[in-house]
């Protein structure tokens, strides 16, 4: 592209009511275009992520209409379908009164491009439609308590990434499955309110740690998933230890100040030719082994012979 090209290129981005922006692995704000910060007041020097967006939006009554009770449940419930597929197309409304057709497209690396138009003119009959058909397919994708995804959208997950390793062979990763500690003494002692408090506070916890390319979900009661796709076994205890860490400083309960919780992982890389029920499997036994030596820990599942913490056919 010529010198020329460019910057051609550059004023009509800048001239054109098309919004554009791009956002990075982490959800944050790279670039934008001036349709899209006067749509969302994103001043020029600035580079929040989404969720500041949508925080900062909601309270200004300016930017996307969010029909929400719980503003928190609902970045939690998106952020986790958020560039979860290579492309796809959203419908919103603004405050201002336009109705915008949005695309996003997700590169390997996870930047996302977001490009949106105004499709006001668009019968409000049809607009409605396509609204219930999509509140629909998330309520069929979302725990109704945590608003993170639910056990079989995280298992179709699973699959897609045993698929997806077993038909490249440059592909690698890692699955961890992650159990609040004496959660039913929690549910005893406080009730079962308290214990969706923590429920709520561990999937809010774990926004910061959820990369676009990974996939976290709630498989079943105070047990959770998180799928680590192109991850080490290395980086994926960085970010489990990362997290224990933050969950053990975390204080849920407004009312009782000195409660504190904690979490066991048991982790697993995928290895060539395991099915779901594989990888799955270790995972569960590393966390039996968490659990046993007493809990709040990783405990990684690896082969006999090698430099391991834990195998079927040995005690730790």
């Amino acid at each position: 592209m010529t010198g020329d090209h460019l910057k051609a290129l550059m004023g009509l981005q800048a001239a054109t009511p098309v919004l554009i922006a791009l956002y990075d692995p982490h959800d944050r704000l790279r670039y934008a275009n001036e349709a899209f910060r006067s749509a969302y007041h994103v001043g020029e020097d600035e580079a929040p992520t989404w969720a500041e967006i949508m925080r900062r939006n909601h309270a200004a009554g300016r930017g996307t209409v969010l029909k929400t009770d719980d503003l928190e449940a609902w970045i939690a419930a998106t952020v986790h379908r958020r560039g979860k597929v290579p492309f796809r197309t959203v419908e919103t409304d603004l405050h201002d009164g336009r109705w915008l057709w949005m695309t996003e497209t997700v590169d390997q690396k996870g930047w996302m491009l977001c490009i949106a138009v105004d499709i006001t003119d668009v019968r409000a009959g049809e607009r409605k439609l396509r609204q219930d058909r999509d509140f629909a397919l998330r309520a069929s994708q979302v725990d109704e308590l945590t608003s993170v995804p639910n056990r079989r959208y995280t298992m179709e997950r699973l699959n897609e990434f045993i698929r997806n390793c077993a038909e490249n062979p440059h592909m690698w990763g890692c699955v961890a499955i992650i159990d609040i500690d004496y959660f039913k003494a929690i549910n005893d002692r406080y009730g079962h309110h308290r214990g969706d408090e923590v429920l709520l506070d561990f999937a809010r916890q774990m926004q910061e740690f959820v990369r676009r390319s990974d996939c976290f979900g709630r498989i079943g009661g105070e047990e959770f998933m998180l799928i680590l796709p192109d991850t080490t076994v290395g980086e994926a205890n960085l970010i489990l230890d990362r997290l224990l860490d933050k969950i053990r400083n975390a204080r849920p309960l407004s009312n009782i100040p000195e409660f504190f919780y904690t979490c066991s992982v048991g982790l697993a890389e995928y290895r060539e030719g395991d099915s779901v029920g594989d990888i799955y499997s270790r995972a569960d036994e590393a966390l039996y082994i968490a659990k046993r030596e007493g809990r709040d820990r990783v405990k990684r599942h690896t082969l006999p012979g090698s430099d391991r913490e834990f195998s079927p056919d040995q005690t730790p």
